[in-house]
């Protein structure tokens, strides 16, 4: 599930920098760890890069780079609320009412062999809207 052409609006620097979100860009910071690198061309995914900002790092590190993105993403007040094996989906409350979200997506070369030093990649894009915000009711039938 990929959403609208909304940038994240990130860059990554080189460490012990954190990427800054740019104006009008979601408000989150994401550290930069060693072996996590900025993949302008997110895995040779052209689509993606409209979408996202993409990070190469390997099969063997994209765990612990995740894990610690996670403890980041949560001491800056985002939750995470859903997700799958690949997907994880954080939200975070506004203080004007509503929630914020984005998501972060793992992913690697089909066409490559699974392997500790094989490149992996990370995908974070912004949900837009309210993910917050109620269902319309169905309509009466």
């Amino acid at each position: 599930m990929w959403i609208t052409a909304v940038l994240l609006g990130i860059s990554l620097q080189p460490a012990p920098s954190v990427v800054a979100p740019t104006p009008g860009a979601l408000d989150v910071d994401v550290p930069t760890l060693a072996g996590a690198v900025a993949d302008p061309t997110c895995g040779g995914r052209q689509a993606m890069t409209a979408v996202a900002t993409c990070v190469s790092t390997t099969q063997a590190a994209i765990e612990g780079v995740v894990d610690a993105w996670n403890a980041a993403f949560e001491a800056q007040g985002w939750l995470a609320a859903d997700g799958s094996d690949n997907r994880i989906v954080y939200i975070r409350r506004r203080e004007a009412g509503g929630c914020d979200a984005f998501q972060v997506l793992a992913f690697a070369d089909n066409m490559a062999s699974i392997a500790p030093a094989a490149p992996a990649y990370l995908a974070l894009a912004p949900i837009p809207g309210d993910v917050c915000a109620a269902e319309p009711d169905a309509p009466a039938q």
